[in-house]
């Protein structure tokens, strides 16, 4: 079997160093664990130049899309290579809408984004940096030629361009007003109350215009906010794809699968003892911990779907993650594939993240369609790399933002559940963008 070519370049701890060199190529991707600042990620993942794209066409199903990705995948033929968890496959990203090829659910909310449904390339050559055994590789899949790998070396080995710049043309502003967004929450708990659903995530959206290169406003966002699931992708058009997701969707290694969702959120503190004191009123919040507790619940469903009987199980169950605008409730969910299922037969029993729909989950995302206007984008999407082999990662797009024809969008939302109060929720969708938007009005 032939082996892929690899190169060891200097390792860097911050992988923007080396991303600032192919930035501006067509496909550049950049999965990013957001160190040095964050300790959580071990890979980053980054590439350009696909050897192909692939966008959903019209009329297309999510099955058959999904069937189109495992066949580009497979088509590089399967590499072994130990200690590395990228050699050769797809990356990009599905949209929230994506779902909408999966199930069957309404389609009202206007789409003035216009962003496809999926974007994934096929990519050959990967920069990966293992940042537990502090190194940094180029991977080439055997079928890149020989000097396209070289060309590769010599590239990552010189200085990057320069960047440009980022400003906002005016400030950021939300599509609800706040009487529109109280009477979505009573709207919700009606439907609760109902017995339609018991959790609905219901989020607003935040825009401005800009000038500039989205890339300066990704690094100045990963500054303040590192995270351990953020990413970049260059979209055509100068656009591009901003994240800074603290959360894991799925992910799949030798059929070991996991997802670890979030839910609950407290504001950091100003102080060490008004820290200390959020933190504790999350992890004894009761109504936090039955919120985190139901959507455990949904996604153990979701991933029997695809995972061997029994092995579904929970070894972590609301523990407090920290950020540095908010503190979160996390949990872990893991199982095993079962014969004859493979990472995106798991990726269509779970899309979208059960997270950011509510429960159950069609309902809650038939009514995010009815009180949600427009459409949500990349927004509770996913970014995802699937190696040839099998091997899966992928974010929920939250913190995330989309910077497209001149302007640029944030979306903050939350679980609604029996005793939300709209007040505490609509606070709680500003917190978590609150630094994002700060960040961007002060470059």
């Amino acid at each position: 079997m032939p082996s892929c070519r690899i190169h060891t370049l200097p390792y860097s701890a911050d992988p923007t160093r080396y991303f600032e060199k192919i930035r501006q190529a067509p496909g550049a991707v950049l999965f990013d664990s957001g160190r040095p600042a964050s300790r959580r990620g071990r890979y980053d993942l980054l590439s350009a130049w696909p050897r192909a794209r692939l966008v959903p066409s019209a009329g297309e199903t999510g099955s058959g899309f999904l069937q189109r990705l495992r066949q580009a995948a497979s088509s590089l033929g399967h590499i072994e290579t130990p200690g590395l968890p990228f050699a050769g496959g797809l990356m990009g990203y599905l949209s929230y809408d994506f779902a909408r090829r999966l199930e069957r659910l309404p389609d009202t909310t206007h789409d003035d984004l216009e962003l496809p449904d999926a974007q994934l390339g096929l990519y050959a050559w990967a920069v990966i940096t293992d940042h537990q055994a502090q190194t940094t590789t180029l991977v080439c899949h055997p079928s890149l030629d020989g000097r396209e790998c070289e060309r590769l070396r010599r590239l990552f080995r010189t200085p990057p361009p320069r960047s440009t710049a980022f400003h906002l043309a005016a400030d950021f502003t939300p599509d609800l007003t706040v009487s529109d967004y109280r009477a979505a929450i009573e709207r919700i708990l009606a439907y609760i109350q109902a017995g339609d659903c018991y959790q609905v995530n219901f989020a607003q959206r935040f825009q401005a215009p800009f000038q500039g290169d989205p890339w300066v406003a990704y690094q100045a966002l990963r500054q303040v906010c590192p995270t351990p699931f953020a990413g970049y992708q260059s979209l055509d058009g100068g656009g591009a794809i901003l994240s800074l997701s603290p959360e894991r969707f799925l992910s799949v290694t030798d059929g070991q699968v996991e997802t670890r969702p979030i839910k609950g959120t407290r504001p950091r503190g100003r102080s060490a003892a008004e820290d200390r004191l959020y933190a504790d009123e999350l992890r004894l919040s009761a109504k936090d911990r039955a919120e985190n507790l139901m959507i455990v619940d949904l996604l153990r469903n979701d991933l029997s779907r695809s995972c061997r009987p029994g092995s579904v199980h929970v070894p972590q169950l609301f523990a407090l993650e920290s950020y540095p605008n908010v503190h979160h409730l996390v949990s872990c969910v893991r199982g095993e594939l079962a014969p004859g299922k493979d990472a995106l037969d798991l990726l269509a029993g779970s899309f979208p993240g059960g997270s950011i729909t509510g429960a159950p989950k069609i309902r809650a995302m038939q009514i995010i369609e009815e009180l949600e206007s427009r459409r949500r984008a990349i927004y509770c999407g996913s970014l995802l790399y699937l190696d040839a082999g099998g091997r899966l990662d992928s974010s929920i797009a939250i913190r995330t933002l989309l910077a497209r024809n001149g302007r640029i969008t944030c979306w903050g939302g939350g679980g609604i559940v029996a005793d939300s109060d709209w007040q505490a929720e609509y606070q709680e969708s500003i917190t978590k963008v609150r630094t994002l938007l700060a960040t961007l009005r002060a470059l």
